[in-house]
């Protein structure tokens, strides 16, 4: 059942625009066509550097904001920098301590370019296939404390993710936001860098108030925006907690869930 009076849909992208092997499916880009159609905007926003999302742009017809990094750098379709939020340089190096005392693998995106410290370690090769560009090798974070727009901290344990999560949010409070973006990703940016903040902008950006914004989404980090929306759908590849957070649940990303979301919930009719 459609929410009435839905004007803009902002949806997450990996885990729920795309499958798992990231592909944009034909019924994702027919859904947002049809949104098109129906005059009802259509924004995404990924914890993925905003080139990431360059890919994008062509078959969704994009006309509105991209919001990388959670929010962090926001651009125009034609990668024009709108807004950049990085986080403070002292907070740097205490954050990238803090995730090597949990056991995970740090990596740093400043400005355009993505720095890890082995260009063979966990999840690298996936994530340049992902955002479709390479690495470029640091020394030492040290190097790289000066507009940083997001750390990454990466591990297979995905408990010690939860945990530096939590960790981070008790020593470094309100100075930002730090949430999963993938169970194996914790992702720690400016505290105004994040998906509900991005909700926030696009509403005033456009003048859509919040109950006629739909949110879309799988992880944690998707929840700030969903309590900055009217209508808020949970993947059905979402963990239990993203779930009871939305009040929709459509079906997996493997099964063209953003699509079913769309065509139920988001579409007049």
């Amino acid at each position: 059942m459609s929410t009435p009076g839905i004007r803009l849909l902002l949806a997450d992208v990996d885990g729920t625009l795309v499958t798992q092997d990231k592909v944009l499916t034909d019924g994702a880009i027919a859904a947002v066509h049809a949104l098109h159609d129906a005059g009802i905007l259509f924004a995404v926003t990924s914890g993925r550097p905003p080139r990431g999302m360059h890919m994008l742009v062509e078959p969704l017809a994009l006309a509105t904001p991209i919001s990388g990094f959670n929010g962090g750098v926001i651009v125009e379709p034609d990668m024009k920098v709108v807004e950049q939020r990085t986080l403070p340089d002292d907070l740097v190096m205490p954050i990238a301590e803090l995730m090597d005392s949990f056991g995970l693998g740090v990596w740093v995106y400043q400005g355009a370019d993505w720095y890890v410290p082995d260009p063979d370690g966990p999840h690298v090769a996936r994530e340049a296939f992902t955002v479709q560009f390479e690495p470029s090798v640091m020394h030492s974070v040290a190097e790289h404390t000066t507009g940083v727009a997001k750390i990454v901290g990466v591990s297979d344990d995905h408990d010690a993710v939860v945990r530096a999560a939590g960790a981070a949010h008790d020593r470094f409070g309100d100075h930002v936001t730090a949430a999963a973006s993938q169970p194996y990703y914790l992702d720690v940016t400016h505290p105004l860098a994040n998906k509900g903040a991005v909700a926030a902008y696009l509403s005033q950006r456009y003048d859509v108030p919040e109950q006629a914004i739909a949110t879309i989404g799988d992880m944690p980090n998707d929840v700030l925006m969903f309590a900055l929306s009217g209508l808020s759908i949970a993947m059905g590849n979402a963990d239990p907690q993203v779930q009871r957070a939305a009040r929709r649940v459509t079906d997996s990303n493997e099964a063209d869930g953003f699509a079913q979301a769309v065509h139920r919930f988001v579409l007049p009719g």
